[in-house]
């Protein structure tokens, strides 16, 4: 059974909400959250580590033209300290980098070898296929917490199921 289309269609839909979350969000939400939290932050860390963890190793990573180092980082660094609370990206620089991610998904997970038994990432001693699995469930996750703060102000994101475009 090839299981890319169903991969495709969970990170199109996942995607796709996330999308949802960074349109939906007020401006004065945007960066709001405990410092490193702001919403922006955590919409940017997901995609990034999206983008990373679609690649086959992480050698073939190549960072999204808009990058900023600080700007997937969620915790406190030791080494660097807390990341700048100014620098944030707007929504339609998320927007941007979320359809370039999309616009790229067949390709990449194309790429991928399934059946490999390493993930192409040291830090993850999984299989390719249960690493994107991981992915999947990383990118789910920090749709959660943007999806409960768009709750709290009243909003109401869409769930997909899966992806429109599969």
């Amino acid at each position: 059974m090839d299981v890319r289309p169903a991969l495709r269609s969970q990170y199109e839909a996942q995607l796709a909400m996330l999308m949802e979350c960074i349109r939906l969000c007020p401006a004065d939400a945007w960066r709001a959250g405990e410092h490193p939290r702001a919403f922006w932050r955590i919409a940017y860390h997901a995609l990034h580590f999206t983008h990373l963890y679609l690649m086959p190793t992480a050698d073939d990573f190549r960072p999204w033209s808009k990058a900023v180092w600080h700007g997937p980082i969620l915790w406190h660094d030791d080494e660097r300290g807390d990341p700048p609370r100014g620098g944030a990206l707007d929504p339609a620089d998320l927007l941007e980098y979320a359809a370039w991610v999309r616009s790229n998904l067949r390709e990449w997970i194309e790429a991928l070898d399934l059946d490999s038994e390493e993930s192409g990432f040291p830090w993850y001693p999984v299989s390719k296929l249960e690493h994107q699995l991981v992915n999947l469930r990383h990118l789910g996750t920090h749709i959660g917490q943007l999806q409960e703060r768009l709750y709290a102000l009243g909003l109401d994101p869409r769930w997909r199921g899966r992806g429109e475009t599969s």
